[in-house]
């Protein structure tokens, strides 16, 4: 009896090939497992039955949609990362819960190995098996695309087919995507070309712009500590305010995102991503966190926010450095608690207004008319002591000058 194999499963074309080729190569007994991390019933529906008739002996899942958004979605929308400048981190938030539970269900199978279909190009195989490091370094982790000879999508095209597999990917349309409740994906194909505008019909989440209502839609979110928990007023428990902040902003397009970012092994991609739901909440959140705290936290949580996209996007989830960049985070905003109001209108974001108990805006400082609580004299001494180190620089260079100009003459 062969060893017994526990393979991270889509039910794409990449793990659909994987199947039969772990039994052919090891003689693996395999066992697949996928999590609903809210890719929606197209991926789900039929899914353990196509693994079986892939050659598996089973298929295991399990629903993670709610630890995915309460536990890293929402962690990392606090965090305020985001990378590449505009990309936030849909893929590699979903990796830390998928690794884990592949993990556990593992140990419940008393398998000896774990394999994932991740390229040898991409960041997921470091996620994954990062992940597999922390939660179970005695497990053998096998990497079919860092060992089989097939070279690329066509290869695998003709194999599955060879095998009687199904799948979705054709020549024509070779692009690989990756959906969750938060994002979705879109690699591949023409979008290889940076310089090709991606087409119309690859987006699932989100309506194009120019057709979106003539309207603009107002929403208003709560947050509690950084957390948001209301959708218009009413509460809402994590999988359900995305979900419906989802449809909401998909509808007026917005949340798209092209970017052409680095990898962790070091070369350039281009993804088009798509996050409705969760680019309004980083707006509302960030319109919170500047009415409630002071400038040099604010500068502290930008530089920390950049650290900790790096944190996630290399798969770094599982380690002591996340635990203690949570913890300053959440140390930040123990006074981000109040609403924000956002007008949404053919894939633009305008705010229509913000409130929190813990404002530090007080109209009383901050108004041109008349008030009495600023005595505006005393800038005068404030200027002079912050401009110091300028004007003794200023005087320095006048004097160097005079001396040349003496020594010239």
């Amino acid at each position: 009896m062969g060893p017994l194999v526990v393979l991270a499963y889509s039910g794409g074309l990449d793990t659909s090939a994987i199947v039969p080729w772990l039994r052919e190569r090891y003689g693996a007994r395999v066992v697949c497992f996928a999590a609903d991390v809210g890719q929606g019933t197209a991926e789900l529906d039929g899914l353990a039955e196509k693994a079986r008739r892939s050659g598996a002996e089973d298929c295991v899942v399990v629903d993670v949609r709610e630890e995915f958004v309460r536990d890293v979605v929402f962690p990392t929308l606090r965090a305020g990362a985001v990378y590449a400048r505009t990309y936030l981190l849909g893929t590699a938030m979903a990796r830390p819960v998928i690794a884990a539970h592949q993990v556990a269900a593992a140990r419940r199978l008393g398998a000896t190995a774990l394999a994932h279909g991740c390229t040898g190009k991409g960041n997921d195989q470091v996620r994954f098996e990062l992940t597999f490091a922390a939660l179970a370094p005695e497990l053998d982790v096998i990497a079919p695309w860092r060992e089989w000879e097939f070279r690329g999508r066509e290869d695998l095209l003709a194999y599955v087919a060879a095998q009687g597999i199904p799948v979705h990917a054709t020549i024509d349309k070779p692009y690989s995507t990756d959906r969750n409740l938060w994002h979705c994906s879109h690699e591949g194909g023409i979008l290889e070309d940076p310089a090709e505008e991606a087409p119309q019909h690859i987006f699932v989440m989100t309506r194009d712009p120019l057709d979106a209502p003539d309207q603009p839609t107002v929403v208003e979110l709560g947050f509690e500590e950084g957390i948001p928990v209301e959708l218009d007023h009413v509460p809402l428990g994590p999988v359900e305010l995305l979900t419906a902040l989802n449809a909401i902003a998909g509808d007026h397009g917005i949340g798209r995102a092209d970017v052409v970012e680095d990898r962790l092994v070091g070369m350039k991609s281009r993804g088009v991503y798509e996050t409705p739901g969760g680019t309004v909440l980083y707006a509302a959140h960030r319109e919170l966190e500047q009415l409630v705290l002071d400038r040099r936290t604010l500068r502290m949580k930008d530089e920390l926010a950049l650290r900790y996209a790096d944190l996630l996007y290399d798969g770094r989830w599982w380690t002591p450095e996340r635990d203690a960049l949570d913890a300053l985070v959440a140390s930040t905003q123990m006074r981000v608690t109040g609403r924000v109001r956002l007008k949404l209108f053919k894939g633009g974001i305008t705010v229509a207004g913000r409130s929190s108990p813990f404002s530090l805006y007080q109209p009383s400082y901050a108004t041109f008319g008349r008030d009495n609580v600023y005595d505006q004299r005393h800038a005068e001494g404030f200027i002079r002591l912050f401009g110091l180190p300028i004007r003794i620089g200023a005087g320095i260079d006048a004097e160097r000058a005079r001396a040349y100009d003496a020594i010239a003459d």
